[in-house]
């Protein structure tokens, strides 16, 4: 063996050694990540209750949710837009942003309402946002959808920071300032059997009906109209007293585009177990849906409502599932390049064998194509012609192939001799 064949068989034995270590590695790493860090709100609010009542149910299949809060759900949208960030899921508040291409954003799931509340103190009632003109009124902390959503909906009711005291504050402060006077109205947000609505409800503070609900829906398609119904607080005291037309933003399960699939599905089963439930606003399995167009759904959402969970993930714990699913993706297109070699290397080395016996076929066609052309050949020429065949029949008897082959040297023997005949047949008709 040459030293520059041997070079090269050292260079392809080191790169299919490289390439046999990147596979094992790809193989023996986790299938997916076990933590998940989620971004909810402020620790008492109604997004952090879901992810408190995710997190057990994440557990069971070996998944850690990492609860971190925040102001709200303007500040859950910077976190998530972060490439840079280690926020990979959150809550969104409807309405609350201008989703762009460039997000890098998917909708897993709408999961539930989120009833606008406005309380306020008084004699007279209101119905319509523009009687809170040049009252102070608490529309949520900086950050936060609610402030959005209230700013929002003010500013269009001619209700502005010009000629009202609109004040960013978190709902402990509003709710103490209406209980002390300091303020006239406050917004909430929040479901009807969270702890601040449930102290809302049962004061003396009274509730806005939304009179203007359908136009202001019609306007803002982000919003949805609710009836919180009447005796929803209490049967007993027959509070409220009437049924309440309330807005309602909708909580979004975020997440960036890159979340493995099957945390997605994980999520998606999450969030049926502790929103599929009926409530004052929905009936039974309202909720989760993805009855949204501000972020792209995710692929897996859209699978999951057609169809539910992956087959694997049905029938094994989706530990093993995860495992099957990835080693399945990484090993089946290398089982069928090993096949592919497989196949391909005895028919390039048979290949080879016969390239060999091939050039000395080449050299008997030649000759016995120059024998034929000269019908009168010199003894010099029928010498040459001798020495020739004799020198291929050498070198056919020092080929070294396999011993299955050995058949198809016998049959360039063969070859050999009937060209060493018609030599033979050549001289004697010359000496003749």
């Amino acid at each position: 063996m040459t030293p520059g064949r041997r070079l090269l068989l050292l260079i392809g034995a080191i790169l299919l050694l490289a390439a046999l270590g990147w596979a094992l590695a790809t193989v023996l790493k986790p299938a997916i990540q076990h933590t998940i860090v989620i971004t909810t709100g402020a620790d008492k609010g109604i997004y952090r209750g879901f992810a408190d009542r995710y997190a057990p149910l994440l557990k069971r299949d070996g998944i850690k949710l990492d609860i971190r809060s925040s102001s709200g759900s303007v500040e859950n949208y910077e976190r998530l837009t972060n490439p840079d960030s280690d926020y990979e899921v959150g809550f969104i508040q409807s309405g609350t942003t201008s989703p762009k291409e460039t997000d890098h954003l998917q909708t897993i799931a709408t999961v539930s309402y989120e009833p606008i509340w406005v309380f306020y103190r008084g004699d007279a009632t209101v119905d319509r946002l523009a009687q809170l003109r040049g009252k102070r009124v608490a529309i949520g902390v900086a950050g936060s959808g609610l402030l959005n959503v209230a700013q929002v909906l003010l500013s269009d009711s001619g209700v502005t920071g010009s000629n009202t005291t609109l004040l960013p504050i978190d709902a402990a402060k509003a709710y103490q300032g209406l209980e002390d006077c300091s303020l006239d109205a406050a917004f909430f947000i929040g479901r009807p059997d969270a702890e601040m609505q449930r102290t809302l409800l049962n004061s003396n503070l009274k509730l806005m009906s939304f009179a203007q609900a359908d136009a202001l829906v019609q306007k803002f398609p982000s919003l949805s109209k609710i009836v919180f119904p009447r005796a929803s607080t209490s049967i007993v005291k027959d509070l409220p007293q009437t049924d309440v037309t309330l807005l309602a933003a909708t909580a979004l399960l975020v997440s960036k585009d890159t979340l493995h699939p099957a945390l997605v599905y994980l999520l998606l089963e999450a969030a049926k177990t502790v929103h599929g439930g009926e409530d004052y606003f929905t009936p039974l399995g309202t909720f989760p849906n993805l009855n949204t167009e501000e972020f792209p759904v995710s692929d897996e959402s859209t699978r999951y409502f057609k169809s539910g969970r992956p087959f694997l993930q049905r029938y094994l714990p989706f530990w093993l599932a995860s495992f099957i699913e990835r080693r399945l993706l990484i090993l089946l297109p290398f089982m069928a390049l090993l096949l592919g070699l497989l196949q391909a290397l005895p028919r390039m080395a048979e290949a080879r064998i016969k390239n060999r016996l091939v050039v000395w076929y080449r050299e008997i066609k030649a000759l016995e194509d120059e024998i034929w052309r000269n019908r009168q050949p010199t003894p010099n020429q029928i010498a040459q012609w001798r020495d020739e065949i004799e020198n291929i029949d050498a070198h056919a008897s020092q080929i070294r192939i396999p011993q299955r082959y050995l058949q198809d040297v016998y049959t360039l023997k063969q070859a050999i001799g009937v060209v060493r005949d018609r030599i033979f047949q050549m001289a004697s008709n010359v000496k003749g």
